[in-house]
C-alpha cells in the first residue's frame, strides 16, 4: 500500500503516545520506522566551530507544521549537492529538526470485498507508516554558514530558495553576520 499524500499529515497537531518510550513496557508504538535522514551536519564542521564562517543563513518556518523525514532528506540532498558543487570546503550546513513523531495510518477499504480486510473502528490506533518532525512557527529548519564573500553568500541564498518548495508550509530566510573583533591598541 502506498503512502498517503503529505497534505494528510502536514497541518495536524501532535497526538499523544506517538514517540518511542525508553521503557519497553510503556511503548504504544511497537514498530518504530527508521529515519530516512542520513546526516544532520554537513560540510566543514570543525571550521564552523573555530569561527571560520561568519555569515549565517537560517531557514525559519512561518507556520506550525509537521515535515516528513522524506521531505527533510530531499531538502538536505539539494543543500549538499548545490553547496558542494559551487563552494566546496567553504560552508557548513546543519539540519536542525529531527523526525521523532511517528505517523500512523488506520487503513480501511470500502466497497465490494472490503469486509475481508476492514474491521471498522476496532483497533483503530493504526500502524506506523513513517516519521515526521514537529516544527513550530519561528523555529529554524536549516542553517548554512559560509565565508564572507559575495559568491558564497549568493550560493547559500540560492540554495535555501531551492529548498523552500520541497518543504510544506511557508518559510523565510534570515541572514546574520558576525562582526570580526577589531584588535584593541593598548596605550603604554
Amino acid at each position: 500500500m502506498a503512502l498517503r499524500k503529505a497534505a494528510a499529515y502536514t497541518h495536524r497537531y501532535a497526538r499523544p503516545y506517538t514517540r518511542k518510550s525508553k521503557k519497553k513496557g510503556k511503548n504504544y508504538i511497537k514498530m518504530y520506522p527508521p529515519s530516512k535522514i542520513v546526516k544532520m551536519d554537513m560540510g566543514d564542521v570543525s571550521g564552523f566551530n573555530s569561527g571560520r564562517f561568519p555569515v549565517m543563513f537560517q531557514l525559519i518556518s512561518n507556520q506550525s507544521i509537521q515535515i516528513r523525514d522524506t521531505a527533510l532528506e530531499a531538502a538536505r540532498q539539494v543543500v549538499v549537492k548545490n553547496l558542494e558543487s559551487n563552494i566546496l570546503g567553504q560552508f557548513c550546513a546543519f539540519l536542525k529538526k529531527h523526525p521523532h513523531h511517528v505517523l500512523r495510518e488506520h487503513a480501511m477499504l470500502t466497497g465490494a470485498g472490503a469486509d475481508r480486510m476492514s474491521k471498522g473502528m476496532s483497533l483503530s490506533y493504526g500502524t506506523s507508516k513513517g516519521r515526521a518532525a514537529m516544527v513550530k512557527a519561528g523555529e529554524e529548519i536549516f542553517t548554512i554558514s559560509v565565508l564572507n564573500n559575495e559568491k558564497a553568500k549568493r550560493v547559500a541564498r540560492e540554495t535555501l530558495m531551492m529548498v523552500k518548495p520541497k518543504l510544506p508550509g511557508t518559510s523565510r530566510i534570515i541572514v546574520t553576520e558576525k562582526k570580526t573583533p577589531v584588535a584593541q591598541v593598548v596605550a603604554a
